[in-house]
């Protein structure tokens, strides 16, 4: 028999069990494959490790396993086979190897005491169950004694010993009275953790004849009663006082041992008068924080989950006015062997390679033990593919014959650990799961998912296919998953029909056949719109849809996201909403959702409802207050309240609204109760316990609420114990080692009672612990400390008070911390798609190396330097996260032809883990930007000289530039266009030939081996011929010319100031007569069809200026007509300036003779037109 051994349990079913294998195989979760697979056998349900049984009842001795073929069942019985056949009280059930002793039908308990060890057992290896001692229970009764009266001083200490009977389980021991009353306790008298109690100073209240001591036997359901101890005090006068004395612990030090995750309970008390008060401290530190509690009047130390850094002296102090005494306990934490990393299932291939490691901890340090199929390894058959070293197993090219169930056993002097753990090497053909022509809807230009769930051992290859004898599948717009799914990531009407899935490996091929059809989206084309409706009118909202023939829509109305009111005046049509008879309560927004099997779509509209006129005859208010509120037929859960309404003013009652206060937990707060229809003036009212009611009753017509009424008398109800669980309980860690237990709190009226606390347990899920409990005090949390990381935890919070405990609470699931991933994805490869996108994969990190809940991948990436400048730059990193378990991940806006650098690291709740390599990459040339600029300098008559500079972003290695140009005459339009190719390592071209006083427009690009980049344009003109500009400068600059223009501004200055002074006279005058016969005078300051003033437009002297010489009516030159801007370009030009200033015309002969109304341009006139009008 091996010593000190066994093996956490695990309820978790077959499927569970190989969710959880860590293996170069994933094993899918299809129940027929699971059924076919040969599978070493693994213990699934067994009884605990010390095993105490009812004497009285059968003892049932569980052990259960799973395996393919199924195992078969043996037991040891201290240390030797078990031969159930030779034994007519044991059987064992069928398909199990649960034992049955039958007790019950003359079996004797003490018979079967032992250690009995269980080994499940097929043709792929044995498991063995833990080493489980059964002892039964006893609770034996009180010796007999004679129990002398105790007489005692007042004032003097004393102590009533219990001394219960040897149980097992030990006794639960507490004092009552003849009555079954318990014995109240204090800081006086309490009593100590051996179950004595302990007077510090007895007073003449404490004679009594009837101290009893009660001993209760959980196990047996039994209680056992010691003689009654009878005390009597006789007092002395005067009563002396006494300094502090320690009654327990004795001495001056003690010191204690306690195992790591176990309660520590320290004690003092003492002897005094006054009654001392104890106070404690840890010399050299701090009491933890959130494990720490007082009980017993704060004679007892309680600290929960205590580790080794709990070790230390800790001091109690008693206290009183005359004086005070100490005790030091010398605190040291043991710690019996526990996880670091505990040994996993493995599943390979034939050839693969593998591990198995076992880690454990304790104080002392654990000795590591292996066993193969229940047999030490060192005596066990040979296999060539194993190597032990030390906590590890190492497999490498492992055969099918290297199948077996590994034991490892972790021991110290204060207890073991033993884990099963199997190797299972598999040789498969491949099989496909994912059903036969199974069909696949999706809608258009959505992503389509198409199965091909998979098994083989080796690992298979997957191949798709589109149509029966179609070719293989390949190019950037299908993605492959590792899966074996296909995904067509924008999916069209042609990507419709059969694909044909293969998986093949060296032990064969198979295929599958699916279907994918696409179908239109689902499109609202009348959505609902906004309404503003007149109270008691009629409303409707339109929902007109289109979706694909196939699909069959449902369409449903939501008011404020939520269902319609349940109302017969809200009808629902084909396409529409209508509401009869509106009222204030149908003001919100109304949504109109379309539901198909494939898509979903909505809209939605605000109804808005106004009041309609008064009717002047009738005026409705909202009700007057009830009054005269009476309680009658009080029970302790149900009173009944009646009132007398007050007027409803025109507007009958719909309903009344009762509240209460309770004066108790929260006075001046009002709760809702219930209400009641208008015509029912009494109401029974359901109570909780433990509140102090009052009520009041509120009137609701049409119009709104009435006042309150005035509040009811009060009725303080009986406490209870609570009827209620704290709700909202969750479990959720903050650090590695923890597991936080939060809840909201029960309210105060939900009490029942005083004294509310809360009893919180806990016990790690699929693992048979017993359940710890800890009773807090009214808070939110507790903090189980020194727990694994990232383990799942049963975790249950029930409340209670002074009368008892509330009803059992359901279990919620949560899990101890999380710590940041351990290992970095491997095997990361980049496939470059495209100058600006790639695509990344990675391998998924093992789920026990996550440690938490996985939350994605972050895929970080830089660019590291241009291929075409080689220059490095500042590096910027950006950061692409993606969720869930994905193992790939596309990477769009990278600059062409660069160097890049990558790494993948996964996160979970608590963080990022490690990064990957710095995995490579570059991307392929693509086209350039444009160039930088394009200056056009040195215009010649028939030349121009062109300069640039290179594009910003090459993007490659330049090969050529392109220049095109064309001319551009006076109507826009555009002549011949002209290419010339540049080679790359110019900057400047000189163009010759060009004719002169001609606009070009020219175009310019770059070009690498991808093909042309962006163009730059620009314009340029070439200079006029020298003597016609020197012919337009003499003109503008003669002296006659001068001469002319000074006298017409002369005349105008004149006739202006003449007009002003007669109209100052009032005389009258052509223009003065002219505004006699018109009411305003400003409504005709200037003639409409050439702008000049009133009668004074002189036909002679403004005859050229016309329509496209009108100037304007200030008689000033805007700044873009002034002579300085034509003088270089002389007269007879019919022309326009461009937007950037240049000029676009064409070269023209004398034109004195065109009349001035040929001109029809909208702009005003250039002076050198101006000009030629006077010649």
């Amino acid at each position: 028999m091996m010593k000190k051994m066994s093996i956490p349990t695990s309820k978790a079913s077959l499927v569970l069990f190989l969710c959880q294998i860590i293996s170069a195989l994933d094993v899918p979760l299809d129940s027929k494959l699971l059924e076919e697979l040969s599978q070493p056998p693994t213990i699934t349900q067994q009884s605990p490790k010390d095993y105490i049984v009812d004497p009285r009842e059968n003892i049932v001795i569980q052990c259960e396993a799973k395996g393919k073929p199924p195992p078969s069942f043996s037991w040891t019985r201290n240390g030797t086979h078990f031969d159930i056949d030779k034994d007519a009280q044991v059987t064992m059930k069928p398909n199990s190897g649960t034992l049955v002793v039958n007790i019950m039908n003359g079996g004797k308990a003490e018979a079967y005491e032992g250690v009995y060890q269980c080994t499940a057992r097929n043709e792929r290896g044995a498991a063995i169950s833990n080493n489980i001692v059964i002892r039964p229970s006893r609770s034996p009764l009180w010796t007999k004694e004679k129990l002398e009266p105790n007489h005692v001083r007042e004032g003097d200490s004393l102590v009533l010993h219990c001394r219960p009977p040897v149980g097992l389980p030990p006794p639960i021991i507490f004092w009552m009275d003849n009555a079954f009353q318990r014995l109240p306790q204090s800081e006086r008298v309490s009593q100590g953790l051996n179950g004595d109690l302990y007077f510090s100073n007895v007073q003449p209240e404490d004679t009594r004849e009837d101290y009893i001591c009660y001993a209760r036997f959980n196990h047996t359901q039994t209680i056992q009663q010691k003689q009654p101890i009878s005390v009597k005090v006789f007092s002395t006068k005067p009563v002396t006082e006494r300094q502090p004395v320690l009654l327990t612990p004795t001495g001056s030090t003690s010191t204690k041992v306690e195992l790591r995750g176990n309660v520590l309970l320290l004690e003092c008390i003492a002897a005094g008068l006054p009654t001392p008060v104890i106070r404690w401290i840890k010399e050299g530190g701090e009491l933890p924080a959130n494990r720490t509690f007082f009980e017993n009047f704060k004679k007892t130390l309680k600290i929960i989950d205590v580790s080794e850094a709990d070790s230390g002296n800790y001091k109690c102090i008693a206290r009183n006015t005359l004086g005070s005494v100490h005790h030091v306990i010398s605190v040291t934490v043991k710690a019996a062997p526990y996880w670091i990393t505990a040994p996993r299932n493995l599943v390979l291939s034939p050839g693969e390679d593998g591990t198995l490691i076992c880690r454990a901890n304790g104080n002392p340090k654990p000795s590591i033990s292996w066993l193969a199929n229940g047999v030490p390894i060192a005596i066990a058959p040979e296999d060539p593919s194993r190597k032990v070293d030390g906590d590890t197993i190492i497999f490498s090219q492992v055969q099918e014959r290297s199948s077996a169930v590994y034991q490892c056993n972790a021991s110290n002097e204060y207890g073991y650990l033993l884990a099963n753990a199997f190797v299972n090497v598999l040789a498969e053909p491949p099989r496909i799961l994912t059903p036969a022509n199974k069909l696949y809807q999706v809608i258009a230009d959505s992503p389509a998912l198409l199965d091909c769930a998979y098994f083989g051992s080796p690992k298979p290859e997957i191949e798709w296919f589109k149509g029966v004898k179609g070719s293989i599948l390949r190019g950037n717009e299908y993605v492959f998953h590792d899966n074996g799914t296909l995904e067509i990531p924008v999916a069209q009407k042609n990507s419709a029909g059969t694909y044909t899935c293969v998986a093949r490996n060296e032990l064969g091929k198979i295929q599958n056949e699916v279907q994918l059809e696409i179908k239109d989206p689902t499109m609202i084309i009348k959505q609902p719109e906004y309404k503003v409706i007149q109270r008691y009118g009629q409303v409707s909202f339109e929902c007109i849809i289109k979706h694909d023939s196939t699909l069959l829509p449902t369409v449903t109305w939501l008011k404020d996201n939520d269902e319609l009111p349940d109302d017969e005046r809200f009808l629902v049509g084909k396409d529409n909403l209508t509401i009869m008879n509106v009222t204030d309560k149908d003001d919100g927004t109304y949504t109109c959702i379309v539901n198909t099997t494939l898509d979903s779509v909505s809209a939605s509209a605000v109804l808005t409802v106004v009041a309609a006129p008064p009717t002047p005859a009738i005026i409705y208010a909202r009700p007057n207050p009830p009054f005269d509120l009476e309680l009658t037929g009080q029970l302790e859960r149900s009173i009944d309240l009646s009132w007398i309404p007050g007027d409803e003013n025109n507007s009958p009652i719909i309903n009344f609204v009762i509240e209460y206060e309770d004066a108790l937990h929260e006075p001046g707060v009002w709760h809702y109760q219930t209400e009641v229809p208008g015509t029912q003036t009494t109401a029974q009212l359901k109570l909780s316990p433990y509140v102090n009611y009052s009520f009041r009753v509120i009137a609701v017509n049409r119009i709104g609420r009435s006042q309150p009424s005035e509040p009811s008398e009060q009725y303080l109800t009986k406490s209870a114990s609570p009827d209620e669980n704290p709700a909202n309980v969750q479990g959720i860690g903050s650090e590695p080692d923890n597991l936080v237990i939060t809840w909201e709190p029960l309210k105060g009226f939900q009490s029942n009672g005083p004294g509310l606390q809360y009893k919180v347990s806990w016990r790690q899920k699929d693992v048979d612990d017993e359940w710890t409990s800890v009773i807090v005090a009214n808070v939110s949390k507790y903090i189980v400390s020194g727990t694994p990381t990232f383990v799942p935890y049963e975790v249950k919070v029930q409340a209670l008070n002074d009368l008892g405990y509330a009803p059992e609470p359901s279990e919620v699931i949560g899990h101890s911390g999380e710590d940041l991933p351990m290992v970095a994805p491997g095997n990361v490869q980049v496939h470059v798609i495209n100058s600006t996108l790639a695509k990344v994969h990675w391998d998924p990190v093992p789920l026990k190396t996550v440690r938490g809940h996985l939350q994605g991948y972050k895929v970080y990436y830089w660019k590291v330097q241009s291929l075409s400048r080689r220059s490095r730059r500042h590096i910027e990193k950006k950061i692409l996260t993606f969720r869930g378990n994905k193992t790939f991940g596309m990477l769009p806006g990278l600059e062409p032809y660069s160097s890049y650098k990558l790494n993948v690291r996964v996160v979970n709740g608590k963080g990022e883990g490690p990064a990957s390599p710095d995995k490579v990459f570059n991307t392929p040339e693509g086209v350039p930007s444009s160039p930088s600029f394009l200056k056009i300098t040195n215009p010649t008559l028939d030349s121009l000289t062109l300069e640039w500079g290179s594009p910003t972003h090459p993007n490659g290695v330049l090969t050529s530039y392109t220049l095109k140009f064309q001319p551009i005459n006076n109507t826009h339009e555009l002549g011949p266009l002209v290419e010339i190719k540049i080679p790359a390592n110019e900057s400047s071209l000189i163009l010759k030939n060009l004719n002169y006083s001609t606009r070009y427009k020219f175009y310019f690009n770059a070009q690498t081996s991808v093909g042309s980049g962006s163009q730059i344009t620009e314009e340029a003109v070439t200079i006029m011929d020298e003597a016609m500009a020197s012919r337009q400068v003499d003109i503008a600059t003669q002296g006659w010319f001068i001469g002319l223009m000074c006298a017409v501004a002369l005349l105008i200055l004149i006739l202006l100031i003449v007009c002003f002074i007669r109209r100052n006279k009032g005389g009258k005058y052509p223009v003065k007569e002219k505004e006699d016969a018109h009411a305003d005078p400003e409504i005709q300051p200037m003639k409409e069809d050439d702008g000049t003033f009133g009668e004074y437009s002189d036909a002679e002297d403004h005859k050229p200026l016309k329509k496209g010489s009108r100037t304007p009516s200030d008689r000033t030159v805007k700044k873009e007509d002034s002579d300085d801007s034509l003088v270089d370009y002389g007269e007879g030009v019919n022309g326009q300036f461009n937007e950037d200033g240049s000029f676009i015309g064409q070269y023209s002969g004398k034109k004195e003779k065109e009349p001035a109304e040929g001109n029809e341009s909208s702009e005003a006139p250039s002076p050198v037109n101006a000009m030629n009008s006077f010649v």
